[in-house]
């Protein structure tokens, strides 16, 4: 690993604070509910370190810079949180922005612990300078694919969206089914309204529809569209990224929004830890946490038990996320070199694919857990 110089002020001692810059999606077109529960639990987490003495008896500082879900805007954020002489860099939301501030933090030499992004190409060459907290895209995703072989479903449509992301989930769902007799269908979302998706829905004989597609325009017109056509009543939706995950989809959809399953990552029953820190989540959110806002606050808990045991120099932090053992809000986190992941890697956090119950949309059902 090549090691840079530190940048100065990184070993005071005159009790100034230790700061982590944070990248979050805060504005459109980024998802902002998402990124307002990353930031909610960042910030728990912070608060509990510095109530606990902070770093060494120096407090913790987040310095907070809203990525609006744009790559060179993230990027643009990491050369000057470098500048500041942030210890480490944590958070992002989106994957394809994650991408772009994993290139520069590997390129500055500044660890970054990526909360959320799932893409498993996070940097093209192994990195030692990040690790991720969230599953590769490639473990969570194989494993909805197995949970749409047991529920039966054989011929699965896919209405994607033009990026990396979507074209990554599209190739792993068909990796995955194609050996095991199961067919994906591609539908081209942009060539298609949803009017007219429906009709190919309809001749395609697909039992499911993946959406694979932007919240919440196209995804909230698709499924308005896909339960009103008496057709395709007994279709599946589904939305592995999580789309359902948060508040506003049941604002926005009701009812319809409910049995369509997706991927979320947390346990189904929480540790006494995990327990406090939703009760603490819920009354900082004024509502049920999301399993990102556990994500943030286990980012921070990993990279304070980093700084504690290696200070603030960048080198030595980055270089100790093999040792890294922390108790996180979802089972004990330890990194790892994973085949075919660029970057340290906890292997894994739990999996599970839940739904909204139809008789209650605030609740969730799990169907199947990874």
């Amino acid at each position: 690993m090549n090691t840079p110089l530190s940048p100065p002020g990184a070993e005071q001692t005159d009790g100034s604070s230790v700061q982590i810059g944070a990248l979050v999606p805060l504005t459109r077109p980024g998802w902002i509910e998402a990124g307002r529960h990353l930031l909610a639990g960042l910030e728990l987490a912070v608060r509990e370190v510095n109530d606990a003495s902070g770093i060494v008896g120096r407090p913790l500082e987040l310095v907070v810079r809203d990525t609006a879900a744009d790559p060179q805007r993230a990027a643009a954020a990491v050369d000057e949180l470098a500048r500041l002489g942030v210890a480490a860099l944590a958070g992002e939301y989106h994957s394809v922005v994650a991408r772009a501030a994993a290139a520069r933090a590997d390129a500055l030499g500044l660890p970054f612990l990526c909360s959320s992004a799932v893409l498993d190409a996070l940097t093209e060459q192994p990195t030692e300078w990040v690790a991720r907290l969230a599953p590769a895209q490639s473990h969570g995703w194989r494993i909805y694919a197995k949970f749409l072989l047991n529920a039966g479903h054989r011929r699965i449509a896919v209405a994607a969206d033009s990026s990396v992301y979507w074209a990554s989930g599209a190739r792993i769902l068909r990796d995955y089914l194609a050996p095991r007799g199961g067919t994906v269908i591609e539908l081209d979302r942009r060539a298609l309204a949803p009017a007219a998706m429906c009709d190919e829905l309809v001749d395609s004989r697909a039992t499911a529809l993946l959406l694979l597609v932007g919240y919440p325009e196209p995804a909230v017109s698709i499924v308005k569209s896909v339960r009103r056509d008496q057709r395709l009543a007994e279709i599946m939706m589904g939305a592995p990224a999580g789309q359902p995950e948060f508040a506003e989809w049941a604002t926005l959809l009701g009812g319809d929004g409910a049995a369509i399953p997706f991927l979320r990552y947390r346990p189904e029953r929480l540790s006494p830890l995990g327990a406090r820190v939703e009760t603490a989540l819920r009354e900082r959110l004024a509502e049920a946490p999301s399993f990102v806002a556990f994500e943030g606050y286990d980012t921070v808990a990993v990279l304070a038990d980093v700084l504690r045991s290696q200070g603030a120099d960048r080198a030595r932090a980055a270089e100790s996320w093999a040792r890294v053992a922390v108790e996180g809000t979802r089972g004990q986190i330890q990194f790892s070199r994973t085949p075919g992941i660029s970057v340290w890697q906890w292997a894994w956090p739990p999996v599970q694919v839940v739904d909204r119950d139809p008789a209650e949309p605030d609740r969730f059902r799990i169907l199947h857990a990874g």
